[in-house]
């Protein structure tokens, strides 16, 4: 399949790349990477984003000519006629492009480069590979299959998307391969040390304000085996934070040694109650199939979904009993 998409990218110099709505680590540096990529082979590139990306991604290279009107998008597209074609990266399923999916559909051909677990396709060419630590792993790879060398910027982008959805090499999804490649990014000129101080060691006293009072929502289930923590809208409101500056908090539960699986729950603003739920693992229990009868998915030691019209604690309720049914069955 690598080889059927470097062809297509091969034969267009005109590419849209996309990604998912509230874009992660391994979206943006996959996209970002692969642009940079693409434009070293000559192509123009779109980079399109339903929305702004986080700020806690503003070090990556060249995130300034990320386009957020679409309609500027499919006027790029028309203008190329028959020589454009559409590459979605890091989209477990359609639904996750928002709003812009039907439109980005009609980009032909429409390429999904993917690693989601349960990710059934939605392309007219779909590469997905679930055992894959992350998107930027196999983006790395399809650059080997086009013969192109990494740039400067596109490792640090590659480094950053592989590095974010390893947990920093800690998953279980992390293979020979994925340090392989991290070690040919480096090669290129990534700094280890600097991708890590960008990620983590770039807080503020509001965010340590918001980690000391999600903190204190810390309960624990199921013989310790769960461990659940929460944010709501007046705490965001009492920092002066938003849920950017969510990002990494999964960690202090999941960091617990007990701990199987550790639940986020995330309260959204808006006219309609809603909450986000993050969910990761350790060991054998897959929080994707759990996700998956929510309605979500992901991997199968991270994974989340959403619910809207219901609070924190409804959420919360409803959830325990399926993570008691999966760790003890």
């Amino acid at each position: 399949m690598i080889n059927q998409i470097a062809q297509h990218t091969r034969s267009k110099n005109n590419i849209v790349l996309a990604t998912h709505i509230r874009p992660d680590g391994d979206a943006l540096g996959s996209l970002l990477g692969l642009a940079a990529i693409l434009e070293g082979m000559g192509k123009r590139v779109v980079r399109y984003l339903e929305e702004p990306a986080p700020a806690l991604y503003d070090f990556l290279p060249h995130l300034d000519l990320v386009q957020t009107d679409l309609s500027g998008v499919l006027t790029f597209a028309e203008d190329c006629g028959t020589d454009v074609l559409c590459i979605t990266l890091d989209c477990g399923d359609f639904a996750r492009l928002g709003r812009s999916g039907p439109a980005l559909r009609e980009i032909h051909p429409f390429l999904v480069i993917d690693h989601h677990q349960g990710n059934e396709g939605f392309g007219d060419l779909d590469w997905i590979e679930a055992h894959r630590s992350s998107t930027g792993e196999m983006v790395c790879d399809l650059a080997v299959a086009l013969g192109v060398d990494f740039t400067p910027e596109a490792a640090d982008c590659l480094y950053t998307a592989i590095v974010t959805d390893t947990g920093s090499f800690q998953y279980d999804s992390t293979t020979e391969h994925t340090l392989k490649v991290a070690g040919a990014l480096v090669a290129s000129g990534v700094k280890p040390a600097r991708i890590s101080q960008a990620l983590h060691d770039s807080s503020t006293f509001d965010r340590l304000q918001l980690t000391q009072q999600v903190l204190s929502t810390l309960q624990s289930f199921c013989d310790n085996q769960v461990g659940v923590i929460s944010v709501s809208q007046d705490m965001l409101q009492r920092t002066g934070t938003t849920l950017e500056d969510c990002e990494g908090l999964i960690n202090l539960p999941r960091s617990v040694k007990t701990v199987r699986v550790a639940v986020f729950l995330k309260e959204s603003n808006g006219d309609t109650p809603a909450v986000s739920v993050s969910l990761r693992s350790r060991g054998d229990c897959d929080v994707a199939k759990i996700a998956k009868q929510f309605g979500g998915g992901g991997h199968r030691n991270a994974a989340g979904f959403r619910r809207s019209g219901m609070s924190l604690d409804d959420v919360r309720a409803m959830l325990l009993p399926v993570l008691e049914k999966a760790l003890f069955a």
